[in-house]
């Protein structure tokens, strides 16, 4: 019967009540798309045209943005991580959610306090009988002290609570990871679309160029009376309305430029230009895409969406915990005396140990409310769970169906240009044959204008896209150039 009691009294003592967390299925799933698909992309003529291969089962590599080839995206992306303030301050936030687990641990150990009492009294002698033995109205008391209070993890409410701000610590941690996933995603993307721009900036220029020497060409035969007037103002608006794309585009530059600048943790004053240009980045070919099973798995944002799931699960055990009965063992121990001299000598010393146990009876329902409140909660986290995978995947297959497209649009820009061009020398032909107007001309400069910059778009749109998907399958966990 003896031994009995023992297991009993064990067995409450390492309760743990409210729901243990176990880990999501992951999803069965063997592809990202709806329709399988296609093992490589189409490729098209001119640079950044390859056609690009995806690799099923395999991972993405570390440091993923180096494929790219370009130094100066290497470097960039390096300073990004060393010096941006959202990393500084996700690596805070993973310092302080460490810190505060760390410290709640400390619940599971006696809480010890010592102190140190010294009072100057005088008793009023003649109406109240003498304190001390002596019958001396005006003393000194010092009385040191040690107190000890201890209150068992009965059913769990501390190791509930343990478990929750470690699992907080986890999403922490993921939330790091996520930071540096977007940072070195967001300065890819941004240097890329830097380098689409000059494309573009440059392309326009060109066609600038032309037209001028079109007008200037159309004002000299305009002098000798061998066109009309009106030829002269169509180009001359068709220039300035050409001259007027160019405005934007150098915006755009600028911008890019100055979010480059804050990505590496610079004001833009501060910020020593880097030129990117199209030509000079590789496109990525071979394009892994790992097992689509796991891809919650490399998913920081699906990882700290778990972690969170797990910490909610453990507040209901808290808030079950809290509805129970609350137990506390505490004791004290020391010496008082009127000299300090005599202390801890015979006959100073006194202790005392007890035992409380407290139950809520009534609290207008503040108790049950916060139980249902950690129900929700869970059931919030659940959901938030879910709708980061259902993203994750959502974001994969848009990276695939963007790269697909991508390549297309690009085989049609290239031979766009290459058509937009081949006309305008045509038409330059014929103008100086006299077989068409200035007005055919000024139609074939436009539409080569178009041409040359739909083509640097399509060609933007690639590299962003590739760098997208890299994104979309998680990248590469806590970069080495970060620690």
């Amino acid at each position: 019967m003896r031994r009995f009691v023992i297991c009993v009294a064990v067995a409450a003592v390492s309760a743990c009540v409210g729901p243990n967390f176990h880990r999501p299925a992951p999803l069965n799933v063997d592809r990202f798309t709806a329709e399988p698909h296609a093992a490589s992309t189409a490729s098209a003529p001119g640079e950044g045209g390859a056609a690009q291969r995806f690799l099923d089962g395999q991972d993405v590599p570390r440091n993923w943005w180096t494929l790219f080839g370009s130094d100066e995206l290497d470097s960039l992306v390096d300073e990004a991580l060393r010096a941006n303030p959202d990393v500084q301050s996700a690596q805070a936030a993973l310092r302080q959610a460490l810190e505060n687990t760390a410290a709640q641990r400390g619940s599971f150990f006696p809480a010890v306090d010592g102190t140190f009492d010294a009072t100057r009294n005088r008793d009023a002698v003649g109406v109240l009988q003498p304190t001390l033995n002596s019958g001396t109205p005006l003393y000194n008391l010092f009385t040191p002290q040690v107190t000890i209070s201890y209150v068992p993890d009965i059913f769990g409410a501390n190791r509930r609570a343990v478990e929750s701000l470690a699992a907080q610590a986890e999403a922490n941690r993921f939330q790091l990871d996520a930071t540096y996933l977007t940072l070195t995603a967001n300065v890819v993307t941004t240097a890329i679309q830097e380098a689409g721009l000059r494309a573009q900036i440059a392309g326009t220029e060109h066609v600038i160029a032309l037209e001028r020497e079109a007008l200037g060409a159309l004002r000299r035969e305009l002098e000798l009376g061998a066109v009309a007037e009106v030829d002269v103002y169509a180009q001359d608006a068709a220039l300035a309305q050409l001259e007027g794309t160019l405005p934007p585009l150098q915006k755009q530059l600028y911008q890019a430029r100055d979010q480059l600048a804050v990505l590496t943790g610079h004001v833009p004053a501060d910020m020593k230009p880097v030129h990117f240009e199209l030509e000079k980045l590789v496109l990525p070919t071979d394009l892994p895409l790992g097992v689509p099973s796991q891809l919650v798995e490399r998913r920081p944002d699906v990882r700290a969406a778990e972690a969170q799931l797990h910490a909610a699960t453990a507040q209901v055990g808290v808030a079950i915990a809290n509805l129970l009965p609350q137990f506390t063992i505490s004791g004290n121990i020391g010496s008082t005396a009127t000299l300090l001299s005599d202390l801890f000598k015979p006959g100073t010393g006194f202790w005392s140990i007890g035992a409380n146990a407290t139950q809520t009876l009534f609290q207008g329902g503040t108790l049950i409310h916060r139980k249902r409140a950690a129900d929700a909660a869970l059931d919030q986290a659940g959901a938030a769970y879910k709708s980061a995978v259902l993203t994750a995947f959502q974001n994969v297959a848009d990276a695939l169906h963007a790269l697909d497209a991508d390549a297309d649009a690009l085989n049609a820009a290239s031979r766009a240009e290459e058509a937009a061009r081949k006309t305008l020398g045509v038409a330059h032909h014929q103008l100086e044959l006299g077989s068409v107007g200035y007005l055919a001309l000024v139609t074939s400069e436009q539409s080569y204008e178009q041409a040359v910059v739909t083509l640097a778009q399509a060609r933007t749109n690639r590299y962003a896209d590739t760098a997208a998907l890299f994104q979309a399958l998680g990248g590469s966990i806590a970069p080495v150039a970060a620690h």
